[in-house]
């Protein structure tokens, strides 16, 4: 079953539309099932029936005509339960519907198993036959194997029709959208760029070429680098090698010749298609096709071909690099988007982001926040190669991305944004004012930041600290380990530009979603990995060099704090602490006058929530990283967005392990603070007050509206909302009892950024 599994799923990988998609998979797995018949039926949300889109066995005039409603037929009964249906006599069955121009009275037997992806019935996969006889069970288990393998390869074909306006039937439809979950507030209406990691071929977008003479010569020159490359590589090792091992370089030589590859690129050039575009579908195709072939050598030879041409793509892109061109306003749309690809695009042109990957709390989710980017993240099914060049509509609040949008979309969503605007210009007013409830309590309300630019817009913003300053940020946008000076160099900046006002710096916190290009880390589980606090416990040379950098930045200026992230038993939190008090005495003695600042821990890891008495005796102030606490505490990856709707800061044990975490550190007299994206939300940046959390440290562009909801509120207000959130049983009524709650304060106009929070 495996082979033939393996077989289908990779003939249908290489079609490049619905149609062919459809057709391979009712061939392939009518000869696979030796049946009479193979049918799909795709349901037409815009007709609200299942269509007869592909057959093998019925009347090929009845394909895209035939159709039923969803109550309707034995397809429409399959879609309902979602669950196979096996008969012997299908027209005895009561919900049998015969459909005259399919032709098929003379069969009998009836399989139908639902095609279900994302939890959503697409479509019903059938096999019929003559005979009268319930299909085994190694067919029905064949069949649904087959259905659930080809569900992706589906909903991806069919939303490459959607980008263009089009229904599975061919209909034109209006706004196709596709659903991720809200990144980072905000709607912009902009041109997409898309953009891709370097030499991966699987990630290049479809772009025309504008000139094809000079992109075939641009082509050749690069082919012809290569090949340069690999003969000065058999030259190199041709005495390690036997002839025969030799030949093997030969043979590469011969693949990248003009009447190999090469010409088969360059006839797609011809068409119109830029190299890389043609350059990648090439040379899966013949991947594609080596890996069906059943001899171990030549399936094995698609790696070599897939190799080769990386190395032509990389010389490819090299040389384009340097000519990227984006449009004055540009949302930048790729399949996973990283740190770097933000930092290349002019910061003046760059107004919104979209990732098929990842979640609300990625990294990237959270420096766009920080830049005050609208994005959308995790929208699975977007074919991201075809929407270069589109115009695009982002809904940040939403999670949701249109194309193709149309005037009347436009307008409504141009609407959102005035009110933004108005909105924006309003809260303004309070900007200097302090950030306190009617009755006089007062919370501090600081930044998280990674940019100085952050720095610039939180500072616009009336932010009264740093809370979290993310030193990884300077590293991932570097193709190397920033030297101790240039560290220095960077966190004098923040330093000086928040002076007098302190800045929580925390030390390096990389692995997990935050890998380095250039220190690599690979692990099944890197969120229960190495990362944070382990890399520097690890690699002490990298964390003295950098608390070394702080504590030079901070010279006269005595606005610093250090953050250990990561925590996980008090061991870390002692070792830390002496390479701190190493790194103050070295450099006392190399004439600094430097001061030991005051060091915090970061509580993400739950086993810290019920040891809270130790870390107070060992620290000067404790943060609290609600995103990674969450995370770990519901067993949930917050980067995963299959599971993204799981994730919640406001689940009722979320919120009372918080609490009891406030009134212990609060016990020992020590400042308390919350740096995860929780305490932007102005919900439950209420909740977080009222626990009695000093600073609540969130991305600018929240942090006027969370100044406004207290303000708007008592404490008592507050205390008594937390009493009941902490009641409930459930998210849902976490929210419901809190949005109610402000909305009868009158401050429900500021919280749509906080909705999927």
């Amino acid at each position: 079953m495996l082979d033939i599994l393996r077989s289908i799923i990779q003939e249908v990988n290489e079609a490049r539309d619905l149609t062919a998609t459809l057709n391979i998979i009712v061939r392939r797995v009518q000869r696979a099932m030796g049946t009479r018949v193979c049918s799909v039926y795709l349901l037409d949300k815009y007709l609200d029936r299942y269509v007869l889109m592909a057959t093998k066995g019925l009347d090929d005039a009845a394909v895209g005509k035939a159709s039923l409603a969803p109550n309707e037929g034995l397809v429409g009964l399959v879609a309902q339960r979602a669950e196979p249906v096996n008969l012997d006599n299908a027209r005895s069955h009561p919900r049998y519907l015969y459909i005259p121009e399919t032709r098929e009275e003379e069969f009998e037997s009836f399989l139908g198993v639902p095609v279900i992806h994302s939890g959503e019935v697409l479509g019903v996969l059938v096999v019929q036959q003559k005979e009268s006889r319930v299909f085994d069970s190694d067919a029905e288990a064949l069949l649904f194997t087959l259905a659930a393998q080809l569900a992706a390869a589906i909903a991806n074909a069919e939303a490459r029709g959607a980008v263009v306006g089009l229904s599975p039937t061919g209909l034109q439809t209006k706004d196709p959208s596709f659903g991720g979950v809200p990144g980072a507030p905000g709607v912009v209406i902009a041109k997409a760029v898309t953009v891709f990691p370097p030499a991966d071929l699987d990630a290049i977008p479809n772009r025309e070429c504008t000139d094809i003479k000079k992109e075939i010569r641009f082509f050749n020159d690069c082919l012809e680098q290569v090949r340069i490359d690999i003969s000065e590589l058999k030259m190199k090792i041709k005495g390690q090698l036997r002839p025969e091992e030799r030949e093997l370089f030969d043979a590469y030589l011969h693949m990248l010749s003009d009447s190999a590859l090469g010409t088969e690129v360059v006839n797609l050039i011809k068409q119109g298609m830029w190299a890389q575009g043609a350059l990648a579908q090439v040379a899966l195709a013949h991947v594609r096709n080596m890996e069906m072939i059943d001899d171990t050598y030549l399936r094995e030879r698609a790696t070599d071909i897939k190799d080769l041409c990386a190395r032509v793509l990389f010389y490819l892109q090299e040389k384009t690099k340097s000519s990227a061109i984006y449009p004055e306003r540009c949302i930048l749309v790729s399949e996973e988007l990283t740190a770097a690809m933000l930092a290349e695009v002019p910061k003046d042109r760059l107004v919104g982001v979209v990732s098929a990957k990842g979640s609300a709390h990625a990294h990237v989710a959270i420096l766009a926040r920080a830049m005050g980017l609208p994005a959308v993240m995790g929208v699975i099914d977007l074919p991201f190669a075809e929407l270069d060049g589109q115009e695009l509509v982002v809904d940040g609040y939403n999670g949701k991305v249109f194309t193709n949008p149309s005037e009347a979309l436009r307008e409504r969503y141009m609407e959102i944004v005035r009110e933004e605007v108005a909105l924006s210009e309003g809260l303004e007013q309070i900007r200097d004012l302090p950030c306190e409830t009617r009755d006089g309590h007062r919370v501090a309300l600081w930044v998280n930041t990674g940019l100085l630019t952050d720095v610039l817009r939180s500072k616009e913003r009336g932010a009264e600290g740093i809370g979290l300053f993310r030193t990884e940020v300077p590293f991932l946008l570097r193709d190397r380990f920033p030297t101790e000076r240039e560290q220095a160099d960077i966190y004098r900046e923040q330093l000086k530009a928040f002076h007098p006002k302190m800045v929580t710096m925390r030390t390096l916190d990389i692995g997990g979603d935050k890998p380095l290009p250039y220190f690599p880390i690979k692990e099944d589980n890197p969120f229960l990995g190495w990362r944070g606090i382990r890399v520097s416990m690890d690699h002490p040379e990298l964390f003295l060099g950098q608390v070394r950098a702080m504590l030079r930045a901070s010279v006269d200026l005595d606005n610093l704090q250090i953050l250990l992230p990561m925590i996980t038993n008090v061991k870390e939190v002692d070792t830390s602490v002496q390479y701190i008090k190493r790194a103050h005495q070295e450099l006392l003695e190399d004439g600094w006058q430097v001061k030991l600042p005051p060091i915090g821990v970061m509580i993400e890891v739950p086993a810290m929530a019920w040891h809270v008495d130790a870390l107070a005796k060992r620290c000067d102030f404790i943060s609290i990283g609600s995103n990674d606490l969450t995370q770990y505490m519901l067993a949930v990856d917050r980067n995963n967005p299959r599971v993204s709707n799981l994730f919640s800061t406001m689940h009722p044990a979320v919120l009372r392990v918080l609490k009891q975490i406030a009134d212990e550190v609060k016990a020992h007299g020590k400042s308390l603070s919350i740096c995860g994206e929780m305490a932007g939300n102005p919900s439950a940046a209420v909740l977080l007050m009222a626990m009695g959390y000093d600073i609540l440290s969130m991305n600018a562009t929240n942090l006027l509206r969370v100044k406004s909801v207290i303000r708007n509120l008592s404490f008592e207000q507050a205390k008594q909302m937390l009493e009941q959130a902490l009641q409930q049983e459930d998210t849902e009524s976490v929210k419901a009892l809190v949005d109610k709650a402000l909305n009868e304060a009158g401050v429900g106009r500021l919280l749509r950024s906080s909705k999927n929070s």
